[in-house]
This record gives structure tokens, sequence and C-alpha cells, in this order.
């Protein structure tokens, strides 16, 4: 190769490179995500539920997406939550400064995710195998959101329920509420798995 093809390569491969760095990849023998759960904390038989929970928010707080948008995710009171700190940055109405209203569904599509691979753990339909690919294959398919209130708050909080856990997929429905209790958006998912 010459000097000019070595140097023009160099660039390529610059301008290929993240602008962020991310983490190291040879921590990726040891994949952190969703299907890597650890259910050895069982006490008794009984299904470690706040020690799954913690795990899931975990790997989800680990986003660059969700560190971007501000958007975390914990446990509180033995459920998943959905917390979202307003900034300048997420604002989609900059005439009233309301939240946008794709960062709304986000957080709801996000939580349904989240809160439907708790349920596949916890309610232990199956071999550990089977959830765990059930887990590492859920997806949307289908989600209809509903924005009742302009996002106004300092903080928004979402939660999510099981409509219904099958074999194949399941529905989800999830609220996403301000600081002051006011529900500003609603949603229906559907996820296959």
């Amino acid at each position: 190769m010459v000097d000019a093809d070595k140097q023009l390569q160099a660039k390529q491969n610059d301008t290929v490179s993240p602008p962020h760095p991310i983490e190291n990849p040879a921590d990726s023998k040891s994949k952190d995500w969703t299907s890597s759960i650890n259910l050895s904390h069982t006490v008794d038989g009984e299904f470690p539920t706040e020690s799954v929970f913690n795990q899931l928010c975990k790997v989800y707080n680990k986003s660059p997406f969700f560190h971007h948008c501000g958007m975390t995710m914990r446990v509180v009171e033995g459920e998943i939550k959905g917390f979202i700190d307003m900034n300048h940055s997420l604002i989609g109405n900059v005439v009233f400064e309301i939240l946008h209203g794709g960062v709304a569904a986000t957080m709801l599509d996000s939580i349904g995710g989240i809160v439907a691979m708790a349920e596949i753990y916890r309610r232990g339909q199956g071999e550990l195998a089977d959830r765990i690919r059930k887990v590492s294959r859920l997806a949307t398919t289908d989600m209809r959101v509903d924005y009742l209130a302009p996002g106004r708050g300092t903080q928004f909080i979402a939660t999510s329920e099981v409509l219904r856990l099958g074999r194949k997929g399941c529905t989800m429905r999830m609220n996403l509420h301000n600081n002051d209790h006011k529900l500003i958006a609603t949603a229906i998912a559907t996820y296959v798995y």
C-alpha cells in the first residue's frame, strides 16, 4: 500500500470511530444484557424479584440514549418505574416549554418493555432457558400513545402493568405522570418474543 493510501485509510477509519468513547469492547465477553440475569439469589425457592428487577434496571440505565435523554429506571416499592428529569434539550414545544412527545413515547415504550421482561422472569413459566430466549427477543410490534395533557413538570414518572402475558407475546399498559401526579400520557403496546 502506498503512503497516500495508508493515510487515506487512516483518515477514513478516524471518521468511522464514534465521537464519544464507548465501553471497552474487551468487556463484551461478559455481555451484560437483559438475558444475563443472575437468579442465584433465590431464598427458600422464592423468586428474587427485587434482585432481578434491580439487574434489569442496571442494564437499561447503561443505554447511551437513556443517558442522553436523562432517563433512568429504578425499583420503587417493589415496582420498576421510569424517571425523566426535565431539561432544556427535551423541550418539544418551545413556546410553552413542554416535554417532547417523542421522549414521552420512548419512555412509555421502554417501561412497557422492561416490565414485560421482569414479568417473564418473575412468573417463571417454562424453563429458565425459554425465559431467557423470550427476554432477549422481546420487541415492540405495536404501540398506541394518547397524549392527555401538556408535558409540564420538573420530573416525569412512567409505570406499566401487564394486561396479558402469553406464550408468544404480551400486551402492556403504560402511564406517564408528572411530578404533580398529573397523567400526561398513556399507552398500550404489544411486544412479541
